[in-house]
C-alpha cells in the first residue's frame, strides 16, 4: 500500500496542508479522501513512498534455524 500526501480545501474553505492516506493507487486514496471530506478540492497530491525499500532477505539456513529453535 502506498501512502499519498494531500493538501485539500474543504467545502467550508478550510485548508488542510498535509493529510496522509494509504491506498493501492492514487485513485483509491482519493476515493478514501472523498469519503472523509465530501466535496473537497484537491490542491496537491504527492506519493510518500517513492523509494520503497525491500525487506532484507534471509537465507534458507537462517529460516530453518529459527524454525528448529
Amino acid at each position: 500500500m502506498v501512502r499519498y500526501d494531500f493538501s485539500i480545501r474543504t467545502r467550508d474553505g478550510q485548508r488542510i496542508e498535509s493529510l496522509v492516506i494509504g491506498g493501492i493507487d492514487q485513485k483509491d486514496a482519493e476515493r478514501k479522501l472523498n469519503q472523509m471530506y465530501r466535496y473537497c478540492e484537491v490542491l496537491r497530491c504527492e506519493s510518500k513512498d517513492a523509494g520503497i525499500k525491500q525487506a532484507d532477505s534471509n537465507s534458507v539456513e537462517d529460516i530453518l534455524s529459527l524454525i528448529s529453535k
